[in-house]
């Protein structure tokens, strides 16, 4: 490792199958089988799926129809976000036990920098196995977990010991796990961007970090000098207790495809209620509100509208949504509408700007 990078002991810990773990606790006649959150009926699609599930290939955004056909014996429950949100927060309460530097990334995943921690255990690794077992003793379900020196490799690693295991890549293994890593495994390479990869020869992180800084920003624009920094180990992201929502939104699929404008504007017009009554609750305003379209052929397109001041009403979000949708003509019968906001009063750009510092820990690690 390099000697003038910030070293920290980060842990991330990602709750295995989630939704699905929580139906099968609550209802022990689900456990060891087949189910699926979400996803019933001929347009749903599923939120989550269990172990089970995926042995047959079912997968969260995977279409309901398509996953009957894989598996056949599958059990559709609905989604309970009160509930996941009342054993999150008990997940969380563990978190707190052992370090304050918690960064939720959802209901289900953390980081957790304990670098520093309230019990003063110099190991990660053990700290990490603590964690889980509390999860599985308390609360009765599964976690796995990553631990490294920064967030990117802890993400990668939570990964590889699924379900209700954890993996340690320890500060002089960094970078051998990550020249041997594919490329899809990386953090942020999704399927497009693996393919161009992989058409230019990259298929491991060794191939990626033989191209140069202007190589990858000739080929991937910005995101090219985060993959030349992350393949080297270098990911400086500390981790943030309260992170800054940066959008939000909701999005309605519908029964069935609407290609009448006066049914979509229905349509919009509860969503925009529903995104108000958001914005109103997280006691935040937006000034980008974005129209989402979702067509039959599952072709996705937005259309963005910027305006001076912050809004939170329903009105005013929902005629610029109007606005959008008469922008141009639609290309097909339509069946997502969503609208979201950002550039949200809450972004850093738009508050007072505080000079962020970099600490590199100078200690002696034991993972």
């Amino acid at each position: 490792m390099q000697n003038n990078l910030p070293t920290r002991k980060i842990i991330h810990v990602d709750m295995d199958a989630f939704y699905a773990s929580v139906a099968q606790m609550d209802n022990p006649e689900l456990k060891g089988k087949a189910i699926a959150v979400g996803g019933a009926g001929a347009r749903g699609v599923i939120s989550a799926a269990s172990y089970e599930a995926r042995m047959f290939g079912v997968r969260s955004a995977m279409s309901g129809r398509l996953a009957i056909k894989l598996c056949p014996e599958l059990i559709f429950v609905k989604t309970n976000f009160e509930r996941y949100k009342e054993i999150s927060k008990q997940i969380r309460n563990i978190f707190l036990d052992y370090t304050d530097l918690v960064e939720p990334l959802s209901l289900d995943e953390a980081y957790l920098d304990v670098t520093v921690n309230k019990i003063g255990m110099p190991s990660a690794t053990l700290l990490a196995q603590t964690i889980r077992t509390r999860i599985y003793n308390e609360v009765g379900l599964t976690a796995s977990a990553g631990i490294s020196i920064n967030k990117f490799i802890a993400k990668i690693a939570s990964d590889y010991n699924k379900p209700n295991g954890q993996k340690t890549v320890n500060p002089e293994d960094v970078l051998q796990f990550l020249e041997e890593l594919d490329i899809k495994k990386f953090y942020g390479v999704g399927k497009v961007t693996a393919e161009k990869m992989y058409q230019r020869g990259i298929f491991t992180g060794k191939d990626l970090k033989l191209k140069s800084l202007d190589y990858l920003n000739e080929h991937f624009g910005k995101s090219g000098y985060f993959y030349y920094q992350v393949v080297r180990g270098i990911h400086n992201s500390e981790v943030k207790p309260n992170r800054i929502r940066k959008s939000l939104a909701a999005e309605r699929t519908f029964s069935e495809n609407l290609s009448s404008e006066i049914f979509m504007l229905e349509k919009l017009e509860q969503i925009a209620e529903e995104v108000s009554k958001r914005l109103n609750k997280n006691k935040v305003a937006g000034k980008t509100i974005t129209l989402k379209i979702k067509y039959s052929d599952f072709t996705l397109q937005t259309r963005s509208k910027t305006i001076p001041y912050f809004v939170s009403e329903k009105a005013i979000i929902l005629e610029t949504a109007k606005d959008l949708l008469y922008q141009d003509t639609l290309s097909n019968s339509v069946r997502l509408l969503g609208i979201s906001l950002s550039n949200l009063n809450t972004d850093s750009k738009n508050t007072k700007t505080e000079e962020k510092k970099v600490i590199n820990v100078q200690l002696k690690f034991e993972f």
